[in-house]
């Protein structure tokens, strides 16, 4: 009686399995291009040499030799281009910012409005969406700073608002805070009252879900988030003051001076957002099934509770996906401030330092990197937001 053995099958070769042969060519693929990129470094280079271009960063540490009109940090015409790196990104990230936040909350307000049964607010909220989106935002910029802030009165004849801030062909003058010795205190309240009040929301609904029961979370959170900083005020002897513009000669002193250019700006940029940010919230909230607000008012539900509780978080699901494109569209159409001289870092750095300079190649892949990463940082931030809102099967 023979045992047969059945004999292993055999191995087969690098190339017909699919795992290496992928990696193989994938592989020689990757070397072929990092050699032509390589190549055309150091043609780049060797071209640029030839030409007298500079190569290296050296003008990184040269004075700058201009002004600014706004800053956030110290500069003069004496610092170096690498505060003018500097100056250029905060005041890019500060309108967009600004404009992400307002752009946020009118899209909302819009997209709810366009909704309305008021046929007089659904019809304004439309006209303001089909006509702000379909004007060019170039356009958009250049109306607000020529048009509308370039025939505002002189500083003498400014409009006053509640005669604490005043508008002018020279910017917005508004009141600015003053820290005196023991400001820090409030911040620190500032910042428990923000946990606090995040910790409190986490547990409210928890409790919720578990129970049933609300809280009362927005009495809550304000009394953390302004009730705390407020203590910390009085308790340390109010060391905020404010200090307001006054007209002095042909000019405001004091308070803190909006230039028209950034005025001009945000609002094109939030306005322009906002009526895209419009549609994509009332696109989700009409995604939501009608069954689900005639569940909730068949349960007792009012209007309010129901849109908060049962509208909204599933309208989220479409809308935060769009939202993020608005929010990237928004950081890099911030560029055409150039057109009206607003000092982000398109203008200053990439213009002004790039034409005193000629390092175009190191400034421009210098801009085009902060642009991606800045980018990159807040589709990680939203997309974060979007998996914590996303639909979790059980």
């Amino acid at each position: 009686m023979s045992v047969t053995t059945a004999s292993a099958a055999p191995k087969p070769k690098i190339w017909n399995d699919p795992f290496w042969r992928g990696l193989i060519v994938q592989g020689a693929l990757l070397v072929v291009v990092l050699f032509l990129f390589a190549g055309a470094v150091i043609n780049a280079r060797n071209n640029m040499q030839a030409r007298g271009i500079p190569t290296d960063f050296a003008f990184w540490d040269r004075p700058a030799s201009f002004d600014i009109n706004q800053t956030l940090i110290p500069y003069s015409a004496t610092s170096p281009n690498s505060q003018v790196f500097w100056v250029g990104l905060l005041n890019t990230l500060l309108v967009a910012g600004l404009g992400i936040v307002l752009s946020t909350v009118i899209g909302f307000a819009v997209g709810a409005a366009r909704l309305s049964t008021s046929w007089l607010v659904a019809k304004l909220a439309a006209i303001y969406v089909e006509g702000i989106r379909n004007v060019p935002l170039l356009l958009q910029i250049i109306f607000w700073y020529n048009v509308v802030l370039g025939n505002l009165p002189h500083p003498r004849q400014a409009a006053p608002f509640l005669d604490i801030a005043f508008l002018s062909n020279r910017g917005l003058f508004v009141p600015a805070p003053v820290f005196g010795p023991g400001s820090n205190a409030i911040w620190i309240a500032l910042a428990i009252g923000i946990v606090g009040a995040v910790l409190f929301r986490i547990w409210a609904a928890k409790r919720q879900r578990e129970t049933g029961q609300q809280a009362p979370v927005g009495l809550i959170t304000t009394a953390f988030v302004l009730g705390l900083p407020l203590v910390a005020y009085l308790a340390a002897g109010r060391p905020i003051g404010v200090d307001y513009p006054h007209l002095k000669g042909f000019n405001f002193t004091g308070g803190q001076r909006l230039t028209p250019e950034f005025v001009a700006l945000l609002l094109a940029l939030t306005l322009y957002t906002a009526a895209f940010i419009a549609e994509i919230v009332r696109s989700g909230i009409l995604a939501v099934p009608k069954g689900q607000s005639e569940a909730a008012a068949a349960l007792g539900l009012r209007a309010t509770p129901t849109r908060k509780l049962v509208i909204m978080p599933q309208a989220m699901r479409v809308i935060i996906p769009p939202l993020i494109n608005q929010y990237l569209n928004l950081t890099k159409n911030s560029t055409l401030a150039v057109a009206i001289g607003y000092p982000d870092l398109f203008n200053v750095f990439s213009g002004t330092v790039l034409n005193n300079t000629g390092a175009a190649v190191q400034i421009v892949f210098m801009t085009m990197a902060v642009y991606l990463v800045v980018s990159l940082i807040t589709s990680a931030v939203m997309n974060a937001y979007n998996a914590r809102m996303s639909l979790r099967e059980r």
